[in-house]
């Protein structure tokens, strides 16, 4: 079994397309209407057909227990674009984890949660740029020290 995409109920198919290309540059790959898949693997489906789908009255948003990740090498100039956008409502602003990760929590139109962070070797090349050691990398971030020895060759 291959998971192939995950998907999101949309109140605004149009709005929710502009959403998604604004903020993470992510661009359709096939649009069937009420089913739309961007790239990277996330699908969009109307609310009607949805309700349709499971034969549902309702449809209930802004719920607190799932969230779609993605990872941004070049954190600093995303929070700045981000930061720019008239449209961006946060779960909470960004943060830095006890680990070092940055991270920013925000929701989409539809008030379903994004998480967008650096990725781990960003964060690894930061503390080294920073002047940490190997080992004080490890410490800090709480992972393997070969880890930290790969990214940095």
């Amino acid at each position: 079994m291959n998971l192939k995409s995950s998907l999101l109920v949309v109140k605004d198919m149009d709005a929710a397309k502009a959403f998604y290309a604004e903020v993470f540059g992510l661009s359709v790959e096939q649009d069937f209407g009420a089913n739309v898949t961007l790239t990277g693997g996330l699908s969009l489906q109307t609310e009607a057909s949805w309700k349709e789908f499971l034969s549902a009255d309702e449809i209930s948003f802004g719920g607190c227990d799932a969230e779609i990740y993605f990872e941004e090498d070049n954190y600093d100039a995303f929070l700045k674009r981000l930061s720019a956008l008239s449209n961006i409502c946060y779960v909470h602003p960004p943060l830095e984890h006890r680990w070092g990760q940055r991270v920013c929590r925000i929701y989409d139109l539809d008030k379903h949660i994004i998480e967008i962070a650096e990725p781990l070797s960003a964060v690894i090349r930061r503390f080294a740029g920073e002047g940490m050691s190997d080992t004080e990398i490890a410490e800090r971030m709480d992972i393997p020290l070969d880890m930290i020895t790969a990214e940095l060759q």
